[in-house]
């Protein structure tokens, strides 16, 4: 039976052997045409390299984009409970619920959900053991949180939470506080006033997570029952999440529409005149890419983003591809004869196509380990211009996998144009001098060169549009004075007790002018408010206004504008409930003269007068309009300090005497501080983020399409020595040389003009219509980015045009 199969067993090894001689030879004849022609092998890889690093950085940045919250086992059946609701003719869409709503929720669909939640996260809070202070993101959250979200636990156990007082601390803030020693059964202080004793540490959850912030969980029961402010609220107060965690056989829709009607049964809206609201479950995979809601329908979110840089990165690598292609059949007539020899002497088609196949496969690796190179080198800068924490994963196999998947699709692609083109020389024409490239032949180059343009217009124009977007938006006006005020949050229940004697000892300070206190900061809105009347509403409208509680140094302190009326001020200390509202709440309202108009509320039980009307202040995104919004007289419902600092007052010695006063009213307190310039430019991070990547993309791309430029240039150049040289024989100036040489790419270049142009203006108005506030595309931006390009292309080709028409015509004129 073996001796039977021997024949052919020896005719495969020999097959595979001939195989193996064969893509050995390709690829030794590869590396000396490399050798050879170093110049063009050079621009090929260096160019090859700089795509694929641009195309790798892209890749890492999506796949960290994609991968957002995949490193809880469970995501795809965790989902936040959200809620739609129609207010003023329009369907909003919010993320906060009532405290009511995870109870309600377990006692009527315990069937369908494993795990419910709620979720109270108020932002950085103190903690202290011993002498040992800092601060850390604090979440308020049912027990069954470390199920839902699979918390590896490092001490304890996952029923960790199930005492009031307890809290579990992440791995990074338990060794903070205590170091190498053992946590568990330490007490730990929140807010100098809450003890809790440790019973777990947990790992620390990544920085792609939706709860990343989650340094330190403690039972929600505790806050509910030692807070008064929350254990008051009812189900009109939505200053909660709520999170489910669908049982193993749960459809997602099905348990969705489920629920729809549960917050109007349970919070009596249901037997309103107004429309109910309708819950819904939005699912954890969605939360990062698609977390924007227009008219109560998801419109997308960071996914929009990851498309763009996804199709940028695709055009990047299809620029690098676009050299490799021209300046292979540039170089045609130079390899004419050698197709036209070996197809004389039998080489068959497809052989020649593998042959050039594995040049640029050949190319293609070289330029991916450039591109390693580049990528292990840019990477921090990369991650700190996305605001992101990024490596590049080596000890995964699925990387390599991946990397040579990548160098084999961009061999194959910028490898088959000049692979089909060259191999297809017909082998009488090339041996009798014949061949030669026709006009043809150069319409494909040409369009090449186009294409190559266009997209880099395209991004030029989009990079300024979105820059000029941003300085738009920010030269909006804002409403109040953000320069030299600081807000400090309040970190003890008890210091706003002393707000006067605070303020008397900061100003004796003779650093600052006053200070003022609110619930919410002037740059952020956590509140809004409804259920109003007034004279000339409808009874079936539903209201909706932003809300802030301040005391009345607020308007002194932030600078806003009161266009009608008057200011707060201590004498109304007395007054019956007055309120200012903003222009936009008159307009919604619909009030032609606002001052001294009165809402009432709770069946009238509750009256607001109103004394004052203020200019608009941004305090939510600038991108948006600025909603309706009333600011109410409060004495002590504050969470933030507004300190205005002395006009030419140095802020450091400003910032120690504050210190030192709220040390003296707060002795255990971290004394932190935020200026609201800039947490207001903080408010353009993302636009800013994207801008700066575009930039650094587009700033590549040019780089890329010069790099071929300059190379085809340098071989029209040469193609032309002779003609050149018979000109300057002739008398031919070099200005008229450098205008020859120059003028076919301006053309093409002109052309990319044309068509980029209106391709741009279309993606940049569809992307700017995004926002409500926005800019328009000026034609300067058009006429600037035409005059850029030209100046580029003039000075990548002059280079070679001008050594062409330089040189001595005797030595080029020799060889005839």
């Amino acid at each position: 039976m073996l001796a039977r199969n021997q024949p052919g067993i020896f005719l495969a090894v020999w097959s595979i052997s001939k195989t193996t001689r064969m893509l050995r030879n390709y690829f030794r004849l590869a590396l000396r045409n490399l050798t050879r022609n170093r110049f063009s092998s050079g621009i090929n890889i260096g160019g090859l390299a700089v795509g694929m690093s641009v195309a790798i950085l892209i890749g890492l940045w999506v796949f960290d984009e994609l991968s957002f919250d995949r490193s809880i086992p469970d995501h795809d059946r965790i989902a936040a409970v959200m809620q739609n609701q129609e207010i003023s003719g329009s369907v909003q869409t919010w993320w906060g619920e009532a405290k009511q709503l995870a109870p309600a929720l377990r006692k009527d669909f315990g069937d369908r959900f494993k795990h419910v939640v709620t979720v109270y996260a108020p932002g950085a809070q103190p903690l202290s053991v011993g002498d040992t202070r800092l601060k850390a993101a604090g979440t308020y959250t049912d027990p069954d949180i470390t199920d839902m979200l699979s918390l590896n636990m490092v001490r304890g156990n996952r029923n960790a939470l199930a005492d009031q007082s307890s809290i579990i601390l992440s791995a990074t803030v338990a060794k903070n506080l205590f170091g190498t020693g053992d946590p568990m059964g330490k007490t730990v202080k929140i807010n100098n006033n809450e003890l809790h004793t440790v019973t777990g540490v947990y790992t620390d959850l990544p920085g792609n997570s939706s709860f990343a912030d989650c340094e330190f969980l403690v039972p929600f029961a505790y806050k509910e029952h030692t807070d008064s402010n929350i254990a008051r609220l009812h189900w009109g107060n939505s200053w909660f999440n709520t999170y489910v965690e669908l049982n193993d056989k749960e459809d997602m829709a099905a348990a969705s529409l489920a629920i729809k009607d549960v917050k109007a049964h349970y919070g009596g809206e249901a037997n309103g005149n107004g429309p109910k609201p309708v819950l819904f479950l939005h699912p954890l995979n969605d939360w990062h890419l698609y977390s924007d809601f227009y008219n109560g329908v998801s419109v997308g979110g960071a996914i929009r983003y990851v498309r763009l840089f996804t199709i940028i990165g695709a055009f990047v690598l299809l620029l690098a591809c676009i050299n490799f292609m021209n300046l292979s059949t540039a170089r045609s007539e130079k390899r004419a004869k050698e197709v036209g020899i070996r197809k004389a002497i039998g080489s068959r088609r497809g052989q020649l196509i593998g042959q050039f196949f594995s040049e640029s496969l050949l190319i293609a690796l070289l330029s991916f380990v450039l591109a390693i190179g580049l990528v292990v080198l840019l990477l921090p800068l990369f991650s700190e211009i996305a605001g992101k924490k990024m490596t590049v994963p080596f000890e995964r196999g699925e990387f390599w996998v991946a990397g040579v998947g990548f160098v084999v699709m961009t061999g194959i692609l910028a490898g088959s144009y000049p692979a089909l083109y060259l191999s297809s020389f017909r082998p009488v024409k090339v041996l009798k001098g014949k061949f030669r490239v026709g006009k043809l032949a150069l319409v494909p180059r040409r369009a090449l060169v186009v294409l190559q343009f266009t997209v880099s217009v395209i991004l030029i124009i989009g990079t300024i549009a979105v820059f000029r977007q941003i300085q738009y938006v920010k030269d909006r006006p804002v409403g109040y004075s953000r320069d030299g005020m600081v807000m400090v949050p309040i970190q003890s229940d008890s210091i706003y007790k002393h707000f006067d004697a605070l303020r008397t000892s900061l100003q004796a300070t003779g650093l600052v002018t006053d200070i003022a206190g609110s619930a919410s900061a002037p740059t952020n809105i956590f509140a809004t408010n409804g259920g109003f009347s007034w004279t000339g509403k409808d009874p079936s409208f539903q209201d909706e206004f932003v809300s802030n509680f301040v005391t009345p140094e607020f308007g002194k302190v932030t600078g806003w504008q009161i266009v009608e009326g008057k200011d707060f001020s201590r004498d109304m200390l007395t007054t019956n409930h007055p309120i200012i509202i903003n222009e936009t709440a008159v307009r919604y309202m619909n009030m032609k003269n606002p001052i001294g108009e009165v809402l009432t509320r709770d069946h009238g039980n509750e009256r607001y007068t109103i004394v004052g009307v203020a200019k608009d202040m941004i305090s939510e995104s600038p991108f948006e309009p600025v909603r309706q919004q009333i600011f109410f007289f409060t004495k002590g419902f504050i969470n933030t300090f507004e300190v205005r600092v002395q006009p030419n007052a140095s802020m450091a010695r400003a910032l120690d005497a504050m210190r030192a006063v709220f040390n003296q009213y707060d002795a255990q307190g971290i004394f932190e501080y935020q200026f609201a310039d800039q947490e207001y430019a903080k408010k353009f991070g993302d636009e800013e983020r994207i801008g700066r990547l575009a930039g650094v993309f587009t700033t590549l791309a040019i780089l890329i399409s010069c790099l071929g430029l300059f190379g085809l240039s340098a071989f029209v150049a040469e193609q032309r020595t002779r003609e050149v040289g018979i000109r300057k024989v002739l008398g031919a100036s070099v200005f008229t040389l450098w205008r020859l040489l120059s003028r076919e790419f301006l053309v093409l270049v002109g052309v990319s003009l044309l068509i980029g142009g209106p391709v741009a203006s279309w993606i940049m108005y569809g992307w700017l219509n995004n926002y409500h506030y926005h800019a328009g595309l000026s034609w300067w931006i058009f006429a600037a980015t035409a005059g850029g390009v030209i100046v580029i292309t003039l000075l990548t080709v002059s280079w070679q045009a001008v050594k062409a028409a330089l040189a001595n015509p005797v030595e080029s004129l020799r060889a005839e």
